[in-house]
């Protein structure tokens, strides 16, 4: 098996060495590309003075599913593995993904988080749409066949969130197999903030009706579960209102966003589904275009 690792990075310096040196220790002689997005943290220089990087691919876009498609137009491997910039794999990681990509197409693992209580981790998590049972993949940490890859085109460069969640359904579609394996496992901290940031609640809603109609159309189904989603978010903010953590300004403001985010994710989703009608389902993947990298260094 020839793996190629894939790290998109963005400002992020210090944790990108933590990541790589990991890889180093625990996968060593593999293909470790490293693509970043437009850091201003000297990221650049650290990476180009490292002897463990097969290559560094500059880009000047800060979308992440940009990165992930500029890191595999360059990678040669047959096991193309993504890995986020501020985790570390642990020993057994590679071993456990040669075991898995061995009997599916895509393997992944959990995420185990640092805390001052403990630690916690993730579980496999699927649901069935449409007939379709979707097994959700860890995007922080997965490895997939390169024919996957390229029968999907890659990732949904129209999405600034929820990219594997897209490509789970369009690999339900194709029947491909996610397998879930715990010993496939990369460790992280929470930082003071305990892990929790802001939610971009247009962009959440957005990215969801865009992917659920862009793979199923404007079905019953679509429409409901978008309904529930939102129901159940707008419960959880009047509890929040209740108990005077949230200003009720700040729910109404956050219902607005969910409104229009649900109406430009469905336009475009539409859209999107009509403009490839093939199982990729990625009018907006890797082969849309070719300008991503603004610099390549190569050293393999």
């Amino acid at each position: 098996m020839d793996l190629s690792v894939v790290v998109p990075t963005l400002n992020g310096r210090e944790r990108l060495a933590s990541c790589l040196d990991a890889l180093a220790e625990h996968v060593p002689d593999t293909e470790v590309i490293v693509v970043n997005g437009p850091s201003s943290d000297g990221t650049t220089g650290m990476v180009r003075d490292r002897d463990d990087v097969s290559l560094l691919v500059e880009i000047a876009d800060r979308r992440l599913n940009v990165a992930r498609n500029a890191g595999l137009d360059r990678a040669s491997g047959d096991v193309i593995a993504f890995l986020n910039h501020e985790l570390a794999v642990e020993p057994d990681w590679r071993a456990a993904l040669e075991a898995g990509i061995e009997t599916a197409d895509v393997v992944t693992g959990p995420t185990h988080q640092e805390l001052k209580a403990g630690m916690t981790t993730e579980s496999v998590e699927s649901t069935t749409i449409k007939g379709r049972t979707v097994t959700y993949f860890n995007g922080d940490n997965a490895a997939f066949s390169r024919p996957v890859l390229d029968a999907i085109d890659g990732f949904d460069e129209y999405l600034r969130t929820g990219g594997a969640r897209d490509v789970a359904h369009r690999l339900a579609d194709q029947d491909y197999e996610v397998a879930w394996r715990g010993d496939m496992s990369v460790r992280g901290e929470y930082g003071t903030d305990g892990g929790v940031t802001d939610t971009d609640w247009r962009w959440k809603y957005r990215a969801l009706a865009y992917r659920l109609s862009k793979n199923y159309g404007l079905r019953p189904t679509v429409v409901r579960r978008l309904v529930g989603h939102a129901a159940r978010d707008a419960g959880g903010g009047l509890r929040a209102v209740a108990g005077g953590s949230v200003e009720p300004s700040e729910w109404f403001g956050n219902g607005r966003d969910v409104v229009a985010g649900l109406g430009i994710g469905l336009k475009d989703g539409i859209r999107a589904r009509w403009r490839d009608r093939t199982e990729a389902r990625n009018p907006n993947g890797r082969t849309d275009r070719t300008d991503r990298a603004v610099s390549v260094y190569d050293w393999r």
